[in-house]
């Protein structure tokens, strides 16, 4: 809450191991550090809504057990993060402390406006590495995300807490309001983490803060559809600066949210087909025993129980999204027959209906 004293120049205080409370009682002293006469000036000025923040923040830690802040002192403060040059200087935290630990994290990012296959290899993806010995990594946003989230707590039973959300507000405000359930299970079955003040809310400039978290925290970050212009991109961008694996998951030359990771393979991410990719690259960090068989890689599912025709059909669909029109086109089929099979394949979970009159093929 102090002006002009941000995380780089507390990790720096950190690094020569300065006691903050003799520092703030003599500011001056912070010349020594390399502080500027404004930054020095700052630390001896009580923020005025310190001991409301303070007060808020000691309610909140006696209202759950499962509740903690820590400073870059603290002896669980998770290793990955201290290597960054701007670690938060405070991690408040709801959920289970021990996965801190873990540094076996995996970032799973991707687009809010997903396709439906978009979801499903984001939850199989995340179902897989997590019984794997990963911990999945992700910003609770809507879409990929949440997906990536709800994957992990898929097999949570079998391998116990496994994922890990990183949010941009403080931890007493969900955002967005339509994750308020998935927060309650994260923090029930894995950690949610914040660096932000109790009371507050999500404002732009605070996701891209985020996304520098969960690509720190990563040894790897996986992209799962995104547009070109995107948060995504920035967090893989993010974690290639820091020296960390970036992963993408191809997709249709149509589709616009498989842009962003088209040209992230351009420009050397690792093209991915399913999650055994992810674990050849990473087989060190593969760390628990698992009790169930893992799931089939997003790309390894085959329809079965399928008539000839609606199998014919699916062939022809390929994997991005078509119109009935182009269907038509494409199958020489008569419309009431097209219509028949697709109500018949939506049924049976082959095809989903999107927006815009069009249909997807999933696997």
């Amino acid at each position: 809450m102090t002006d002009h004293i941000g995380p780089v120049i507390l990790k720096q205080l950190h690094h020569h191991k300065v006691n903050l409370e003799a520092l703030i009682q003599r500011p001056k002293r912070g010349y020594e550090f390399g502080l500027s006469e404004r930054q020095c000036g700052a630390l001896g000025t009580v923020p005025p809504d310190w001991l409301a923040a303070v007060a808020r923040t000691e309610l909140w830690l006696q209202q759950g057990h499962m509740r903690f802040v820590m400073t870059l002192d603290d002896g669980d403060y998770p290793s990955n993060l201290l290597e960054m040059t701007d670690p938060p200087a405070l991690l408040y935290g709801t959920g289970h402390r021990a996965l801190l630990h873990d540094r076996a994290g995996l970032g799973i990012v991707g687009t809010r406006n997903p396709t439906a296959q978009g979801l499903k290899d984001a939850h199989r993806f995340s179902a897989h590495l997590a019984q794997q010995g990963m911990v999945i990594v992700s910003g609770m946003a809507l879409g990929i995300d949440a997906a990536a989230h709800e994957g992990a707590l898929s097999v949570a039973p079998q391998t116990g807490p496994n994922t890990i959300a990183i949010v941009g507000t403080g931890l007493d405000i969900v955002y967005p309001k339509a994750n308020t359930s998935l927060m309650a299970r994260i923090q029930q079955e894995g950690l949610v983490l914040s660096e932000f003040a109790l009371g507050t809310g999500p404002q732009r400039m605070h996701f891209p803060k985020r996304n520098r978290l969960i690509a720190g925290w990563s040894i790897g970050t996986l992209v799962i559809e995104a547009a070109t212009a995107s948060g995504s991109l920035i967090t893989a961008q993010m974690a290639t600066d820091m020296g960390r694996e970036v992963f993408a998951v191809p997709g249709s030359i149509h589709a616009t949210q498989s842009k962003g990771c088209h040209a992230l393979i351009k420009q050397g991410a690792k093209l991915v087909e399913s999650a055994q990719d992810i674990i050849d690259e990473l087989p060190q960090h593969v760390v628990r025993t698992t009790r169930i068989s893992a799931p089939p890689a997003a790309n390894e599912t085959q329809p079965i129980g399928l008539k000839t025709a609606e199998q014919a059909l699916l062939d022809q669909m390929g994997l991005a999204p078509t119109t009935l029109e182009n269907l038509v086109v494409v199958t020489g089929m008569a419309v009431p027959t097209l219509q028949t099979l697709l109500f018949d394949l939506e049924l049976a979970g082959h095809v989903v209906r999107m927006p815009g009159g069009q249909f997807q093929h999933v696997r």
